[in-house]
Protein backbone atom coordinates (compact mmCIF):
# COMPACT_ATOMS: atom_id res chain seq x y z
CA UNK A 1 0.00 0.00 0.00
CA UNK A 2 1.32 3.48 -0.89
CA UNK A 3 1.29 6.31 1.51
CA UNK A 4 1.11 9.49 0.31
CA UNK A 5 3.41 12.17 2.26
CA UNK A 6 2.61 15.93 2.57
CA UNK A 7 5.30 18.27 2.47
CA UNK A 8 4.99 21.17 4.82
CA UNK A 9 8.18 22.39 3.68
CA UNK A 10 6.30 24.14 0.72
CA UNK A 11 3.33 26.00 2.66
CA UNK A 12 2.55 29.33 1.78
CA UNK A 13 4.61 31.26 4.10
CA UNK A 14 3.17 35.03 3.36
CA UNK A 15 2.34 36.84 6.54
CA UNK A 16 -1.60 36.67 6.88
CA UNK A 17 -3.32 40.39 6.93
CA UNK A 18 -4.46 41.36 10.21
CA UNK A 19 -8.67 40.73 10.47
CA UNK A 20 -9.02 43.59 13.05
CA UNK A 21 -7.19 46.67 14.30
CA UNK A 22 -7.33 50.07 13.19
CA UNK A 23 -7.46 51.12 9.43
CA UNK A 24 -3.82 52.64 8.13
CA UNK A 25 -4.89 56.35 7.06
CA UNK A 26 -4.34 57.62 3.71
CA UNK A 27 -1.37 59.93 3.83
CA UNK A 28 -2.50 63.58 3.83
CA UNK A 29 -0.89 64.88 0.59
CA UNK A 30 -2.37 61.69 -1.44
CA UNK A 31 -2.85 62.16 -4.97
CA UNK A 32 -6.09 60.32 -4.44
CA UNK A 33 -7.40 62.95 -1.90
CA UNK A 34 -8.72 65.44 -4.35
CA UNK A 35 -10.55 62.97 -6.29
CA UNK A 36 -12.32 62.10 -3.29
CA UNK A 37 -13.40 65.35 -2.48
CA UNK A 38 -14.55 66.06 -5.60
CA UNK A 39 -16.86 62.41 -5.48
CA UNK A 40 -18.10 64.06 -2.27
CA UNK A 41 -18.84 67.51 -3.77
CA UNK A 42 -21.38 66.29 -6.97
CA UNK A 43 -23.02 63.12 -4.94
CA UNK A 44 -26.38 63.14 -4.50
CA UNK A 45 -26.27 63.35 -0.69
CA UNK A 46 -24.14 66.82 -0.72
CA UNK A 47 -26.99 68.90 1.24
CA UNK A 48 -27.39 72.07 -1.56
CA UNK A 49 -31.10 71.06 -2.34
CA UNK A 50 -30.57 69.91 -5.97
CA UNK A 51 -33.32 67.27 -5.72
CA UNK A 52 -36.28 70.14 -5.46
CA UNK A 53 -35.14 71.58 -8.93
CA UNK A 54 -35.67 70.86 -12.65
CA UNK A 55 -34.36 74.24 -14.45
CA UNK A 56 -37.49 73.73 -16.47
CA UNK A 57 -37.67 70.33 -17.17
CA UNK A 58 -41.04 69.78 -15.46
CA UNK A 59 -42.55 72.43 -18.02
CA UNK A 60 -40.86 70.22 -20.80
CA UNK A 61 -42.19 67.32 -19.29
CA UNK A 62 -45.52 68.79 -18.82
CA UNK A 63 -45.81 70.07 -22.56
CA UNK A 64 -45.33 66.97 -24.28
CA UNK A 65 -41.86 67.95 -25.45
CA UNK A 66 -39.79 65.57 -23.10
CA UNK A 67 -41.87 62.49 -23.22
CA UNK A 68 -39.35 59.53 -22.96
CA UNK A 69 -35.78 58.56 -23.09
CA UNK A 70 -35.28 59.90 -26.28
CA UNK A 71 -36.80 63.01 -26.25
CA UNK A 72 -34.93 63.46 -22.54
CA UNK A 73 -31.76 62.69 -23.70
CA UNK A 74 -31.82 65.50 -26.45
CA UNK A 75 -33.37 68.11 -24.15
CA UNK A 76 -30.64 67.59 -21.38
CA UNK A 77 -27.77 66.97 -23.97
CA UNK A 78 -29.10 70.35 -25.77
CA UNK A 79 -28.90 72.70 -22.62
CA UNK A 80 -25.42 70.83 -21.39
CA UNK A 81 -23.87 72.18 -25.05
CA UNK A 82 -25.75 75.14 -24.96
CA UNK A 83 -26.23 76.39 -21.62
CA UNK A 84 -24.18 74.42 -19.03
CA UNK A 85 -20.77 74.69 -21.24
CA UNK A 86 -21.43 77.82 -22.72
CA UNK A 87 -22.15 79.71 -19.70
CA UNK A 88 -21.63 78.61 -16.73
CA UNK A 89 -19.03 75.82 -17.68
CA UNK A 90 -17.00 78.67 -19.03
CA UNK A 91 -17.29 81.60 -16.04
CA UNK A 92 -16.59 78.61 -13.88
CA UNK A 93 -13.38 77.76 -15.46
CA UNK A 94 -12.61 81.35 -15.57
CA UNK A 95 -13.74 81.48 -11.61
CA UNK A 96 -11.55 79.02 -10.53
CA UNK A 97 -8.23 80.77 -12.35
CA UNK A 98 -8.76 84.20 -10.36
CA UNK A 99 -9.31 82.22 -7.30
CA UNK A 100 -5.74 80.56 -8.21
CA UNK A 101 -4.43 83.82 -8.69
CA UNK A 102 -6.34 85.40 -5.36
CA UNK A 103 -7.88 87.92 -7.56
CA UNK A 104 -10.88 88.14 -5.54
CA UNK A 105 -12.25 91.15 -7.84
CA UNK A 106 -12.02 89.64 -11.01
CA UNK A 107 -13.91 86.98 -8.91
CA UNK A 108 -16.53 89.02 -7.62
CA UNK A 109 -17.06 90.21 -11.13
CA UNK A 110 -17.60 87.04 -12.79
CA UNK A 111 -19.80 86.04 -10.17
CA UNK A 112 -21.93 89.02 -10.97
CA UNK A 113 -22.02 88.01 -14.35
CA UNK A 114 -23.27 84.36 -14.07
CA UNK A 115 -26.05 85.99 -11.77
CA UNK A 116 -26.76 88.64 -14.26
CA UNK A 117 -27.56 85.71 -17.04
CA UNK A 118 -30.15 83.98 -15.57
CA UNK A 119 -33.06 84.33 -17.75
CA UNK A 120 -35.79 83.84 -15.19
CA UNK A 121 -36.62 84.44 -11.78
CA UNK A 122 -36.79 80.48 -11.21
CA UNK A 123 -33.52 80.25 -12.02
CA UNK A 124 -31.79 83.21 -10.17
CA UNK A 125 -33.56 81.56 -7.05
CA UNK A 126 -32.01 78.44 -7.84
CA UNK A 127 -28.45 79.56 -8.37
CA UNK A 128 -29.08 81.53 -5.66
CA UNK A 129 -30.51 78.99 -2.69
CA UNK A 130 -28.18 76.31 -3.84
CA UNK A 131 -25.05 78.65 -3.88
CA UNK A 132 -26.22 79.74 -0.26
CA UNK A 133 -26.63 76.73 0.93
CA UNK A 134 -23.56 75.18 -0.33
CA UNK A 135 -21.53 78.30 1.33
CA UNK A 136 -23.05 78.12 4.70
CA UNK A 137 -21.73 74.37 4.32
CA UNK A 138 -18.81 75.21 3.66
CA UNK A 139 -18.19 77.60 6.21
CA UNK A 140 -19.19 75.70 9.14
CA UNK A 141 -16.76 73.06 7.72
CA UNK A 142 -13.92 75.22 7.98
CA UNK A 143 -13.46 77.12 4.95
CA UNK A 144 -12.68 80.58 5.38
CA UNK A 145 -13.64 81.88 2.27
CA UNK A 146 -16.51 80.83 2.00
CA UNK A 147 -17.29 82.89 5.01
CA UNK A 148 -16.48 85.85 3.56
CA UNK A 149 -18.20 85.44 1.16
CA UNK A 150 -21.19 83.87 2.66
CA UNK A 151 -22.52 87.21 3.44
CA UNK A 152 -22.72 87.96 -0.70
CA UNK A 153 -26.15 87.34 -1.34
CA UNK A 154 -25.75 87.31 -5.18
CA UNK A 155 -23.48 84.32 -5.03
CA UNK A 156 -24.08 81.82 -7.67
CA UNK A 157 -23.84 78.20 -7.22
CA UNK A 158 -20.68 77.73 -9.57
CA UNK A 159 -19.18 80.27 -7.56
CA UNK A 160 -18.91 78.29 -4.03
CA UNK A 161 -18.24 75.06 -6.26
CA UNK A 162 -15.31 77.25 -7.12
CA UNK A 163 -14.69 77.87 -3.51
CA UNK A 164 -14.59 74.69 -2.82
CA UNK A 165 -12.64 72.93 -5.79
CA UNK A 166 -9.40 75.44 -4.87
CA UNK A 167 -10.13 74.88 -1.08
CA UNK A 168 -9.32 71.04 -1.39
CA UNK A 169 -6.76 71.21 -4.50
CA UNK A 170 -8.66 69.75 -7.14
CA UNK A 171 -7.48 70.19 -10.53
CA UNK A 172 -9.32 72.69 -12.86
CA UNK A 173 -10.22 70.69 -15.40
CA UNK A 174 -11.36 67.55 -12.76
CA UNK A 175 -13.98 70.40 -10.88
CA UNK A 176 -15.14 71.57 -14.46
CA UNK A 177 -15.91 67.45 -14.91
CA UNK A 178 -17.29 67.59 -11.53
CA UNK A 179 -19.53 70.73 -12.65
CA UNK A 180 -20.77 69.57 -15.71
CA UNK A 181 -21.81 65.81 -14.47
CA UNK A 182 -23.62 67.09 -11.70
CA UNK A 183 -25.71 69.71 -13.31
CA UNK A 184 -26.37 66.40 -16.05
CA UNK A 185 -27.04 63.81 -13.13
CA UNK A 186 -29.36 66.48 -11.91
CA UNK A 187 -31.81 66.48 -14.69
CA UNK A 188 -31.67 63.10 -15.01
CA UNK A 189 -32.79 62.54 -11.63
CA UNK A 190 -35.32 64.66 -12.11
CA UNK A 191 -36.50 63.06 -15.34
CA UNK A 192 -37.14 59.74 -13.62
CA UNK A 193 -39.70 61.17 -11.12
CA UNK A 194 -41.29 63.27 -13.79
CA UNK A 195 -41.31 61.41 -17.13
CA UNK A 196 -41.44 58.91 -15.72
CA UNK A 197 -37.97 56.94 -16.79
CA UNK A 198 -36.77 53.70 -15.15
CA UNK A 199 -33.11 53.60 -13.50
CA UNK A 200 -32.31 51.71 -16.20
CA UNK A 201 -33.00 54.08 -19.06
CA UNK A 202 -31.56 56.90 -16.71
CA UNK A 203 -28.32 55.34 -16.38
CA UNK A 204 -28.33 54.71 -20.63
CA UNK A 205 -28.46 58.53 -20.74
CA UNK A 206 -25.54 59.01 -17.76
CA UNK A 207 -23.52 56.38 -20.28
CA UNK A 208 -24.36 58.49 -23.11
CA UNK A 209 -23.53 61.57 -21.72
CA UNK A 210 -19.83 60.71 -20.35
CA UNK A 211 -18.39 61.51 -23.49
CA UNK A 212 -20.73 64.83 -24.22
CA UNK A 213 -19.37 65.71 -21.36
CA UNK A 214 -16.12 65.81 -22.22
CA UNK A 215 -16.85 67.99 -24.90
CA UNK A 216 -18.69 70.41 -22.65
CA UNK A 217 -15.45 70.80 -20.97
CA UNK A 218 -13.64 71.36 -23.80
CA UNK A 219 -15.71 74.17 -25.03
CA UNK A 220 -15.85 75.63 -21.56
CA UNK A 221 -11.78 75.87 -21.36
CA UNK A 222 -11.80 77.25 -24.99
CA UNK A 223 -14.67 79.98 -25.03
CA UNK A 224 -13.26 83.72 -25.62
CA UNK A 225 -15.49 86.01 -23.80
CA UNK A 226 -17.31 87.38 -26.17
CA UNK A 227 -18.37 84.39 -27.17
CA UNK A 228 -20.08 83.14 -23.11
CA UNK A 229 -23.29 82.98 -23.30
CA UNK A 230 -26.47 81.03 -23.01
CA UNK A 231 -28.16 80.06 -26.35
CA UNK A 232 -30.89 77.96 -24.79
CA UNK A 233 -34.02 79.81 -25.56
CA UNK A 234 -36.05 76.75 -24.50
CA UNK A 235 -34.62 76.55 -21.22
CA UNK A 236 -35.50 80.25 -20.63
CA UNK A 237 -38.99 80.17 -21.90
CA UNK A 238 -39.60 76.44 -20.44
CA UNK A 239 -38.59 78.15 -16.53
CA UNK A 240 -40.65 81.29 -17.31
CA UNK A 241 -44.09 78.97 -18.12
CA UNK A 242 -43.59 76.30 -14.91
CA UNK A 243 -43.58 79.52 -12.61
CA UNK A 244 -47.72 79.37 -13.01
CA UNK A 245 -47.61 76.12 -14.35
CA UNK A 246 -50.52 74.45 -12.57
CA UNK A 247 -49.12 71.77 -10.42
CA UNK A 248 -45.67 71.26 -10.08
CA UNK A 249 -43.88 69.07 -8.12
CA UNK A 250 -40.38 70.83 -8.23
CA UNK A 251 -39.23 74.56 -7.50
CA UNK A 252 -37.96 75.44 -11.08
Amino acid sequence: MSVILLDHSKRNTEPEMPNDGPVPEMPVHSPALPMLHLMRLVSPSQPVGAFSYSRGLEWAVHSGTVTNEESCAGWVFGLLEHSYAALDGAIFWRMVSALMQDNEAEFHRLNDWLGASRESSELELEDRRMGESLLTLLSELGVERARSFASDQRATYPAAFAIAACHWNIAPVDALRGLMWSVVESQIMAAIRLVPLGHTAGQRILIAGAAKIERAVEKARTLNDDEIGNTAPALAMASAWHETQYSRLFRS
